[in-house]
């Protein structure tokens, strides 16, 4: 008894964890491709430097996960990406913390990504 408790409520958690976070867009990278010209988006890499040296999309700019996004525009459209989607989403979830109303997490990061 005690351990379908457990269970059901593991379960809970790591669907809870999965729902989409409240003024977070998700997009994918086809419609990233459409996107990439608007100059009135910023568009953030939160992977390594490294991660970002050996490939990128050329208007997206490295700040890697944990470094100071707080100085990002908060009158445009702020797009996220990363390798797989999980640091992006981290990072979205900080800038809502820090008052940006206007996110979008590219969702599976450059491992979706073909272009």
């Amino acid at each position: 008894m005690e351990l379908g408790i457990i269970i059901g409520a593991l379960l809970l958690f790591i669907l809870w964890r999965k729902l989409p976070v409240k003024g977070i867009k998700d997009i994918t990278t086809e419609q990233l491709k459409t996107m990439l010209t608007d100059k009135n988006k910023v568009f953030v890499d939160v992977r390594t430097a490294g991660e970002y040296k050996g490939r990128h999309i050329a208007p997206f700019k490295n700040i890697p996960l944990g470094s100071d996004l707080s100085r990002l525009a908060k009158d445009k459209e702020i797009v996220v990406i990363c390798q797989s989607g999980m640091r992006s989403k981290q990072a979205c979830k900080q800038l809502k913390k820090l008052g940006y109303d206007n996110v979008t997490n590219v969702r599976g990061g450059m491992n979706a990504w073909k272009g």
